[in-house]
């Protein structure tokens, strides 16, 4: 039979494999984090019709004579540049700036994914649409550690964090260093005793009769404790440094070393350590996959980071479904990380990866397709067309 035959086969083979892989991408040109591939043809076996010879010293040396057998698929390989950004405003959807994936596991398999549509889950754990579990670590008392082993990532649905009793105040900004005498400043500061209990420390500064400082006192629950403020004499651009300072009130110490003096200006602020109890109320991700706790009585406590993973040859990945990815002996071994680490990149809150497809060069490729499929038929209805006058000799 004629070579050109199976030749044209062949090529209608790998073809229609190229039509295949450019309708799929057509087909997820709307897929979170789809990862557009591309087909490589190569020949096949060449028929060796007439061997090369070297030259003589009358003769010249001949090239060899070949008959290729037709084309095969060389492979199927995958883009994974980076996808256009989408904004979504939901707090459960990541997207990866740079390389990376979400490691995520589901029935006891690992399975590495760019898409970032997540939820939690009435376990309160992070999951993908199909059910997979993202993978990270936990934090104690606000502290991640990284070089643990990952696990599932979890949001503490009914997490609360104890008060914490106030221990100092920090007072800081001015006083009008030419208030007249008896001039007072007010603020109440709002403080916290062991269990989280909220009561009012009173500051009051008032100016001395003699208007060279000011008399500080403090009245927390109980009889008022004084102390005595002295500037230096400065210039008013300078401002006045204290001389003499703390103040004592009801076990909390008033820090008053960060107060100045200066003309005409009064802006005493105080800043209270110390917290009321609190239960978890939303949570937000930041940039380094940071998993925050937003509780009622305003803190931010760290509840967890997710991890990344980059792999030596992405390529070698093996698509499973679902968005999902499964190492392979040439993707080499998962290698883990936090977001905005060496080698890996950031996450971005409330946005999502869109799918890399270029819809210009698929319906390109489909063209080219098309025609090489078309050129192919062409060739065995070609041969068959030499084969029917080769049967029609003899009549």
């Amino acid at each position: 039979m004629l070579r050109s035959l199976y030749s044209g086969i062949s090529g209608l083979r790998a073809h229609q494999t190229m039509l295949d892989v450019t309708g799929n991408n057509i087909a997820n040109v709307n897929t979170t984090a789809f990862k557009a591939s591309a087909t490589q043809f190569q020949d096949t076996l060449s028929q060796l019709t007439q061997g090369a010879s070297g030259p003589g010293a009358q003769t010249g040396g001949t090239n060899p004579a070949q008959v290729g057998l037709g084309v095969q698929v060389a492979g199927i390989s995958t883009n994974f540049t980076q996808g256009s950004s989408q904004s979504t405003g939901k707090a459960g959807d990541m997207l990866i700036s740079g390389d990376g994936f979400f490691v995520t596991q589901q029935g006891g398999e690992t399975v590495y994914s760019r898409a970032g549509t997540f939820d939690f889950d009435s376990a309160g754990r992070l999951v993908t649409p199909s059910g997979a579990i993202v993978q990270g670590w936990g934090a104690v008392n606000g502290v991640v550690n990284e070089g643990g082993a990952v696990g599932n990532l979890t949001l503490p649905v009914n997490a609360v964090i104890p008060g914490a009793a106030t221990s100092k105040v920090g007072v800081t900004g001015t006083l009008p260093s030419d208030a007249g005498p008896g001039t007072q400043v007010l603020r109440d500061v709002k403080v916290y005793d062991a269990s989280g209990a909220a009561r009012t420390l009173s500051l009051t500064f008032t100016k001395d009769p003699a208007g060279s400082g000011w008399e500080v006192s403090g009245v927390d629950g109980g009889a008022a404790v004084k102390t005595s403020l002295v500037f230096t004499k400065e210039s008013v651009t300078s401002g006045g440094t204290l001389v003499i300072g703390d103040l004592a009130a009801g076990g909390v110490t008033v820090d008053l070393t960060g107060l100045k003096g200066m003309a005409g200006i009064s802006a005493v602020k105080a800043s209270p350590d110390g917290s009321a109890p609190g239960a978890l109320e939303s949570y937000s991700f930041g940039k380094d996959g940071t998993l925050v706790g937003l509780f009622s009585n305003g803190e931010q406590k760290a509840l967890g980071r997710i991890a990344l993973a980059t792999f030596t040859n992405p390529g070698g990945l093996e698509k499973t479904g679902s968005n999902g990815y499964r190492a392979t002996f040439n993707s080499g071994t998962a290698e883990l990380g936090a977001p905005g680490s060496t080698g890996l990149g950031s996450l971005t809150g409330g946005a999502l990866e869109m799918s890399n497809v270029d819809l210009s060069q698929e319906f390109t490729n489909l063209i080219v397709a098309q025609r090489g499929f078309q050129a192919n038929a062409r060739i065995i209805t070609t041969s068959d067309e030499v084969l029917q006058e080769l049967t029609n000799l003899k009549r």
